[in-house]
């Protein structure tokens, strides 16, 4: 009678079955190696090339601390402040707004919704998800300029980009919230916690990882969306705190206003293209680096790490 210790090495040693999986999986890694060498050769081309025709641009003297207030499209000089200041407003006004009803949505789509109303909620998130840009600016100019009356501003702005957030953050809540050990849920409340409770001081914590990347990809595709800019609000040279009312500078509105004015053609429009794009991604990156930071600090951490 063959012993369970010797079924293995026969099964080793069966047909040269081991040599044909190793095989397979040399193949297969190779595969998704060369795949992912495709996919970001691309990124890494664009990347390069927006940081080798900006870096001029962002290591001026005055780029980081003046604006392009009385500049023109043949004198070189001046500065982006006042589209990076428009850009942060607009994604922190955005932000604001989009976060917590995303993440409180998509707690509703876990963990109460179960009815016609659940179905309903998921299917306009799915409706938003394909709106384009240009679709829910219009949307917003009809009901905030024309309906009601409120001046066209960089805060209209923010409000149809809202509308581009909100599925990302909602669909990202919800299917890391999924993915949320059920066994977690029932432990909690066989200790008599309650179930608002369980879902803010386990369900979240256990999911935040993914939460923080689906709010940090919805934040990377407003702050570079144009097509509400150019409906809801012009584009200003000089520097405006007050989202509510006048034009305001943004770093895709410089982008845009530079390609009018010859960019591509007159080198001093051009540099500051490039030195906006770049600029752009670099305040991407940092609220990337800093929404991470944030969020590792939060995560829960066991008696023995805390020591």
């Amino acid at each position: 009678m063959t012993s369970m210790l010797d079924r293995p090495l026969k099964m080793r040693t069966f047909s040269g079955l081991p040599r044909r999986r190793r095989l397979a999986n040399n193949i297969a890694t190779l595969l998704v190696t060369l795949s992912m060498a495709i996919a970001l050769a691309p990124l890494a081309w664009v990347l390069c090339s927006v940081i080798a025709k900006g870096f001029n641009a962002v290591t001026s003297s005055t780029w980081w601390t003046h604006s392009q207030a009385g500049m023109t499209s043949f004198v070189a000089g001046g500065g982006a402040f006042h589209a990076i200041v428009g850009t942060v407003l607009q994604g922190l006004v955005c932000a604001v707004i989009s976060i917590p009803i995303g993440i409180l949505a998509g707690i509703y789509l876990v963990e109460y919704a179960g009815g016609a109303l659940g179905k309903l909620v998921s299917f306009m998130v799915d409706i938003l998800t394909g709106v384009p840009s240009i679709v829910a600016a219009l949307f917003i100019y009809a009901l905030w300029v024309e309906v009601l009356g409120f001046p066209r501003s960089e805060f209209a702005v923010s409000l149809a980009l809202v509308l581009l957030m909100l599925p990302v953050i909602v669909r990202a809540t919800e299917e890391m919230l999924r993915i949320v050990p059920v066994d977690l849920r029932e432990a909690s409340y066989a200790l008599g916690v309650p179930k608002w409770k369980t879902i803010a001081r386990i369900v979240i914590p256990t999911g935040l990882s993914g939460i923080v990347t689906g709010v940090l990809l919805a934040v990377a595709r407003v702050m570079g969306e144009t097509a509400p800019l150019l409906i809801l609000v012009s584009y200003a040279q000089a520097m405006n705190f007050d989202i509510f009312s006048g034009y305001m500078g943004s770093l895709p509105g410089m982008m845009y206003d530079e390609t009018t004015a010859g960019a591509g053609i007159n080198p001093v429009p051009t540099d500051r293209l490039w030195g906006a794009a770049l600029t752009l991604i670099l305040v991407i990156a940092i609220i990337n680096i800093g929404a991470r930071v944030v969020a590792r600090m939060s995560y829960p951490r066991s008696p023995r790490q805390e020591h």
